[in-house]
């Protein structure tokens, strides 16, 4: 090379180091996509959407109902994180407002589980939850994680001693929703190789890196008290906690009928693999439920929308405010029929279950 190209060579990068963030953090890092691509927004679903998922407690009813007028949402069940009298009188808030519009999951009571009639004091809570109108009952990663019986021992999710709950389930005709563990990233260290390591890093206490009990061990805990109890219904949230593997989410369902899946807070996992997620939800457009596990929104709702319904490429994904991790994903322009039951029809079969 001459002496003037390598002088040329040299100002070309001096004026490129100048001009650029050389030390940009990580954090300030927002780049904008430079691709020239047709948006088709959907306002409101093609059909009318039950939202199997949420959690309202501290939300206005009335509110609420707006946003759902605004998006076509028919019905919203929501989770309540109350218990005892506290979580009767969420029912009954949302049951005045409109009777029509809200129905209520229960979220599982561990006060007391160090008692010996433990089992025997939830049968009774869980009845008298039913008896306000729960259609059904929550139990949270917590249990498998953090929850300690008398003895100080971890108390597995697949422990007999909690097995009359999931008879007493089938009993009321009410489902039991899981969330067992938490994404795969969670699970892992948070380095340079965790995909969400900006979520974890604002929210380290998220992770379970190091836990007592692998991810891997939590979910073959959940599925067999799935497994041993055939006629109770079972709903796992979040895609089984499996987004990351439908391959494995598809076995869970070929071995247990009485089992659903919900697509709260994974819009993210499945429209990143956009080819394999459409295939899975139509081969399993009977069991799987529209949720969304974020509060409601109106262009949040629309996210999902056009998640589902378009063939839209490389948008951004309905999150809270750490988003999962830093990618894109495209629309899964999902059948119409496939759509009738994932936004509505799979979950008004479980709670017509109930409404006896």
């Amino acid at each position: 090379m001459c002496s003037e190209d390598a002088n040329r060579e040299d100002m070309f990068v001096a004026l490129v180091n100048a001009k650029a963030e050389v030390n940009l953090r990580l954090s300030d890092f927002t780049p904008r996509s430079e691709l020239k691509l047709t948006a088709h927004p959907i306002e409101k679903p093609l059909f009318p959407v039950i939202d199997y998922h949420t959690h309202l407690d501290s939300q206005s009813p009335q509110e609420v109902l707006r946003i759902m007028d605004a998006c076509g949402v028919e019905k919203i069940v929501n989770i309540t994180m109350q218990v005892g009298q506290a979580a009767i009188e969420s029912i009954e808030r949302f049951h005045r407002a409109a009777p029509d519009r809200f129905a209520t999951i229960g979220w599982m009571d561990w006060s007391g589980v160090e008692r010996s009639d433990f089992v025997e004091l939830s049968l009774d809570r869980l009845e008298r939850l039913v008896e306000h109108g729960a259609v059904g009952i929550k139990f949270w990663k917590d249990l498998g994680l953090h929850i300690r019986d008398a003895s100080g021992q971890l108390l597995h999710i697949d422990d007999e001693r909690l097995a009359p709950l999931f008879d007493k389930a089938a009993e009321l005709g009410i489902p039991v929703m899981f969330h067992t563990a938490d994404p795969d990233a969670f699970f892992t260290p948070i380095d340079q190789f965790n995909e969400r390591y900006e979520e974890l890093a604002a929210h380290p206490d998220w992770s379970f890196y190091g836990s007592e009990i692998p991810k891997p061990e939590l979910l073959a805990q959940r599925d067999r008290v799935i497994a041993r109890h055939p006629k109770t219904t079972f709903v796992c949230a979040h895609l089984a906690e499996s987004g990351e593997n439908l391959a494995y989410v598809a076995k869970l369902l070929d071995s247990n009928p009485n089992l659903s899946i919900d697509i709260s807070a994974r819009t993210p996992e499945l429209g990143r693999q956009p080819y394999t997620a459409r295939e899975f939800l139509i081969k399993y457009a009977d069991r799987i439920i529209f949720g969304t596990d974020l509060l409601p929104d109106v262009e949040m709702y629309r996210l999902y929308y056009r998640v589902l319904e378009t063939a839209d490429e490389y948008f951004d994904y309905p999150s809270h405010a750490s988003r999962q991790g830093r990618w894109m994903v495209y629309g899964l322009f999902l059948p119409a029929d496939v759509l009738q039951k994932v936004y509505r029809a799979n979950a008004l079969k479980l709670l017509r279950a109930n409404s006896h």
